[in-house]
């Protein structure tokens, strides 16, 4: 069989040599004694048993639930699953053009091509379930890119772990996802909520000054996990959270909530949530009486959308984000995303290198571990999937 690596076929020929018994003599009459003694017939030359066509550790593989089968000019693919219409549409359009950028780079492979499917999770936990279970009866598809949201990662979790398909997230950064027992398949590149919140609070504290905080958070895994380690670290810094409470998400006024806040005359307010609610909170904290009152935000609100609706009542406001340092393979990455898209890359939201790092990494794994059998079909063994991308090393756990 042969063993493709990063491109590389190798070829490896197994022979099982059999040893073949002689043959017994067939018995004679016994030959007078001037007779030349009668000779046996020659032994039969070793055979050679032809190598199985099937890798051995696919062998057992009706449903392609041990590995994944790909007959020349097949699609290798990689699923991802996340928001892509509605309020949080921007994260997953983002995320998955970063990947199709990797996927115009790496997707070539010998015989076969490596695609990414796109489907939308609604950014729920609902839709993260319903579209894992999509990806979890399609046997073409070996890795996943995503969940994007973390509520919609911990629904998909055990669904991808009985189906033995690994993911790794470019932005699912609630920290416990990582710290389930009973899975080992989830994975992901961004910094945790731990340690987000920690540098926020952080941040707040030291370097602007502020003394009384207002924490406010969506209710969702996301946002209140985060808003809950802004509170921990903020207060164990020395400084007061004058209040800590949630709103609900999708609502078009938070006057109510907001009036609240501003009786307690905080000094800043910290936000933990997604774009769409903290455009509102911002544009209505002026006639709220939080005038000149920062707001700060998380990498859910970062991006030129948080810009553009929240207009002038956004300027000084702050958010966490996962922005690269320059580099020239930066600047060939933005000016590739760019020319596809028509959208500079970090506009939409700061995981846009992300998406592309994401789906770089599941490629090479799939490459490392792609299995060419003697029947000429490719062979990805989906443990070994499994494994390869839970050793990948460098950034966050």
């Amino acid at each position: 069989m042969k063993r493709l690596t990063k491109l590389t076929t190798l070829l490896i020929l197994v022979a099982i040599l059999l040893t073949s018994c002689k043959a017994a003599a067939e018995p004679t009459e016994v030959a007078p004694p001037e007779a030349a003694p009668t000779e046996a017939p020659p032994a039969e030359a070793p055979t050679e048993e032809a190598a199985p066509a099937v890798p051995a550790e696919c062998a057992d593989n009706e449903d392609e639930s041990v590995c994944a089968v790909f007959e020349p000019g097949d699609v290798i693919k990689i699923g991802y699953a996340g928001p892509t219409a509605g309020d949080y549409s921007a994260f997953g359009i983002d995320i998955s053009q970063g990947g199709l950028i990797a996927i115009d780079d790496y997707g070539d492979f010998g015989d076969w091509t490596i695609s990414l499917l796109i489907e939308d999770t609604g950014g729920s936990g609902e839709g993260g379930a319903a579209v894992a279970n999509l990806y979890s009866s399609n046997p073409d598809i070996v890795a996943i890119s995503g969940h994007t949201f973390s509520g919609s990662t911990a629904a998909s979790i055990p669904i991808y772990n009985e189906a033995r398909l690994p993911m790794l997230s470019a932005s699912a950064t609630r920290a416990d996802l990582t710290s389930t027992a009973d899975q080992d398949v989830f994975n992901r590149i961004p910094f945790t909520d731990d340690i987000q919140g920690t540098e926020a609070a952080k941040y707040l504290y030291e370097k602007l000054g502020v003394s009384k905080l207002a924490v406010m958070h969506d209710g969702d895994a996301y946002g209140q996990g985060l808003a809950e380690k802004v509170k921990e670290v903020y207060e164990s810094l020395g400084g007061e959270v004058v209040d800590f409470l949630a709103i609900n998400p999708g609502e078009t006024d938070y006057s109510a909530p907001l009036s609240a806040v501003a009786a307690l005359e905080p000094e800043a307010i910290f936000y933990g949530g997604y774009d769409a609610e903290a455009v509102v909170l911002v544009n209505g904290m002026k006639v709220a009486g939080l005038e000149g009152v920062i707001f700060f935000g998380d990498d859910g609100t970062f991006g030129q959308k948080f810009l553009d609706l929240a207009g002038e009542n956004g300027e000084g406001a702050y958010a966490t984000a996962l922005v690269p340092p320059v580099s020239e393979a930066k600047d060939k990455f933005d000016a590739a995303y760019e020319a596809k898209f028509g959208d500079k890359a970090g506009s939409l939201s700061p995981y846009t290198w992300n998406g592309y790092d994401v789906v770089v990494a599941l490629i090479d794994v799939i490459k490392q571990e792609a299995i060419v059998g003697e029947d000429g079909n490719l062979y990805i063994p989906r443990e070994a999937m499994v494994e390869g991308v839970r050793n990948l090393s460098g950034g966050f756990t």
